[in-house]
């Protein structure tokens, strides 16, 4: 699997990657699991896509998280959104429930 699209990425897709998928990945991407209705996933929204103002190139896989969705079940994700740091498909940071570009800036740097 490539890196997806680099950049923000607006809508959630409701097409999951398999685990397998993700963990073939090369090079550097934000997985982000959340759903369009959560207020939480909503309020972040801002500050993730201001963030990705300053990293055009970094890949941005965001999905529809979900009740026996199996990628968020196999990263243990609980609360949305989660941003997940991947380099080479492998987990490197997290960052649950962001409200400040700062802090999402800081899971990008």
């Amino acid at each position: 699997m490539n890196i997806p699209q680099s950049g923000f990425q607006a809508a959630y897709s409701e097409e999951e990657p398999t685990l397998e998928q993700i963990s073939q990945l090369q090079g550097e991407a934000i997985l982000e699991l959340g759903a369009p209705w959560c207020g939480h996933c909503m309020a972040a929204s801002a500050a993730v896509e201001e963030a990705f103002k300053g990293y055009p190139n970094l890949g941005h896989i965001k999905i529809y998280d979900g009740k026996g969705k199996p990628l968020g079940r196999a990263f243990k994700v609980k609360l949305w959104p989660t941003l997940i740091r991947l380099r080479d498909g492998v987990e490197v940071g997290r960052l649950v429930r962001p409200t400040e570009t700062a802090e999402v800036r800081k899971l990008l740097a």
